[in-house]
């Protein structure tokens, strides 16, 4: 025996019809994958890959404005410093980042403004310090960047490390 008909009308739209309509309005609502691409349009925010890039941009930045103030400091260290300031310059760029010329190269560039220490074995720690924070910083953010960013960003951390070495132990 069937069951008799309810005898309540049917307030809100029904299943068919919500099936029908739910695409529609995921798109009109911006769930579509063109959101999600870097460079998508619409006054959003950056993703947070392009926020990691940048602000690994911006360390290798101020890494070689530090590397610039230690070389103005003690001029005797730029030998030494300047293949890792060069490195340190790549990495900047490959994060899609500029660093200005060193303060002697360039006719308009200035000497960062940075307090270094008048020892040259505290100036070459305080860089070393500077470099392992970063390098820290850089191998945290690789847990949650995507994998090509992921790779760089594991890359230039190493180099960091690898940077921190030459600056502590190896002129022990």
């Amino acid at each position: 025996m069937p069951f008799p008909p309810s005898p309540r009308a049917r307030s809100g739209p029904r299943r068919r019809s919500l099936l029908a309509v739910a695409p529609a309005a995921l798109l009109v609502a911006g769930c579509s994958a063109e959101s999600e691409k870097p460079g998508a349009t619409g006054g959003s925010r950056p993703s947070a890959a392009d926020r990691t890039r940048a602000r690994a941009a911006r360390d290798s930045r101020e890494l070689a404005e530090r590397y610039d103030a230690v070389i103005a400091a003690h001029p005797k260290l730029a030998q030494r410093l300047a293949p890792l300031r060069a490195e340190v310059v790549r990495h900047a760029k490959a994060f899609g980042g500029t660093v200005p010329a060193p303060s002697g190269t360039a006719p308009s560039a200035s000497p960062p403004v940075l307090a270094v220490p008048a020892k040259e074995k505290e100036a070459l720690a305080e860089l070393a310090a500077a470099e392992r924070e970063t390098a820290d910083r850089r191998t945290e953010a690789l847990l949650d960047a995507p994998d090509e960013l992921a790779r760089l960003l594991a890359s230039v951390a190493a180099a960091g490390a690898a940077h921190v070495y030459l600056l502590t132990e190896a002129r022990r």
